[in-house]
């Protein structure tokens, strides 16, 4: 099971990035960092500089096709940065394109918003997105997990850090039921 999560250079909130990393980690699977620039990205807790962390590929570089799922940690800065990158849209895009899971926590479905995947869906996130996934053509909830299979590919997002136990859960099975296990 590869699962590419995708990080801005600088940006992302800590524990969605680790949490969900450890949890593909601890059902053998194999995590790779994908960035719009290589060496390190700056993690953050909340508004504060965390740790870095390696970058494995270039977004550039990256290829949907080359893994089985895709994780979009949040972070208020880390979405921002990513819709401003074509080729990072492209490679969001490039999963749902394919019918492979994608799970986004928090502040991430902006990027989802920007990758033109929210019509029809289902979802949550941190309650400020609200608007501007209804204006995407998605229904907004505010649930602690929501798994939406009203598309290509399944799409399980949720809305903040607390909420991190049932987002890992859900988006392992996704991930698992994609890779075969």
């Amino acid at each position: 099971m590869r699962i590419a999560f995708l990080a801005a250079p600088e940006g992302v909130e800590q524990a969605e990035l680790t949490d969900p990393w450890q949890a593909v980690m601890d059902s053998a699977g194999a995590p790779r960092l994908v960035s719009t620039k290589t060496g390190r990205i700056q993690a953050f807790h909340h508004l504060d500089k965390a740790d870095t962390f390696a970058v494995d590929e270039d977004v550039a570089t990256a290829r949907a096709g080359d893994f089985d799922g895709l994780v979009l940690p949040g972070g208020v800065a880390n979405p921002d940065f990513l819709r401003m990158d074509e080729r990072a849209v492209a490679f969001v895009k490039a999963f749902f394109d394919a019918g492979k899971p994608v799970a986004a926590i928090c502040h991430a479905p902006w990027t989802l918003v920007e990758a033109d995947v929210m019509r029809g869906r289902t979802l949550t996130s941190w309650p400020s997105l609200r608007t501007d996934i209804r204006n995407a053509g998605g229904t907004w909830v505010d649930e602690e997990v929501v798994v939406c299979n009203d598309g290509p590919g399944t799409l399980v997002t949720s809305r903040k850090p607390a909420d991190l136990k049932a987002f890992c859960t859900a988006a392992l099975a996704e991930f698992r039921k994609a890779a075969g296990d």
